[in-house]
């Protein structure tokens, strides 16, 4: 198996603008993010790196929302994603906006936003798909060193078992397509071709189930078991 983590890249964006084409990539993201944030609900919200920043996420129920990153004017906490200054189980919901792409070791940021995440938290991840027509450019010589095809594009199913691994419901996963010399084209393929769009958005849910029966639940069986036996009894004399 490919490691995931590699080496720091040296160029990652600051901004969707310094993405040829970024803004439509943007606008595209935080169109098909609508209909999942509005399902969100909890008190605090975090949204991971400068990408993230700049998604709009108002339509969400959320208001307490936090940009997290190493460096940037939208950002409300310095911090490096790989360490997140909050405590355990302190988060409800959590957008990682390609914050994969560019990260040296994405391993450790999915396991630091589930150490915050709350039971049942929710993760959005999206990213770039390498199946697309955006990941040729990485078997082009040169180009693959530039923005945004340095960027790490993880498949889907590379993600889902990361996710598995971490003990996630994946709810929604998708790819569309964003072609901003041709609308139309981008429109067709994403309604007909959605594997081949250039942007994976997964939506997946923390679960949490217990390996061990308390002692509450074990004792209330037992009350509810004796019960039974006591009124098979009383109708066992009736009859007599």
């Amino acid at each position: 198996m490919k490691p995931a983590k590699t080496r720091q890249f040296r160029q990652v964006p600051e901004s969707w603008s310094q993405i040829p084409c970024g803004e439509w990539y943007r606008d595209a993201l935080s169109h098909h993010l609508r209909p999942a944030l509005s399902k969100l609900y909890g008190f605090h919200l975090l949204k991971v790196g400068n990408l993230s920043a700049e998604i709009d996420t108002e339509c969400c129920a959320i208001s307490h929302q936090v940009n997290v990153g190493i460096g940037g004017e939208l950002l409300q906490v310095h911090a490096d994603p790989l360490s997140l200054p909050f405590e355990s189980k302190s988060i409800d919901a959590c957008l990682l906006a390609h914050t994969l792409a560019w990260s040296s070791d994405p391993h450790r940021i999915l396991r630091e936003v589930d150490r915050v995440l709350i039971d049942d938290g929710w993760m959005i991840i999206s990213g770039f798909n390498l199946f697309s027509v955006l990941g040729i450019g990485k078997l082009i010589p040169g180009v693959h060193r530039r923005i945004p095809w340095n960027s790490r594009m993880f498949t889907q199913m590379r993600l889902l078992d990361w996710l598995s691994l971490l003990n996630y419901e994946v709810m929604e996963r998708t790819s569309f397509q964003v072609l901003p010399w041709n609308r139309q084209g981008g429109k067709m393929i994403s309604t007909h071709l959605p594997a081949l769009g250039c942007l994976n958005l997964i939506v997946a849910r923390k679960r949490t189930f217990p390996l061990i029966r308390n002692q509450a639940k074990r004792a209330a069986t037992k009350r509810q078991l004796r019960a039974v036996g006591a009124t098979s009894q009383y109708r066992e004399g009736r009859r007599e």
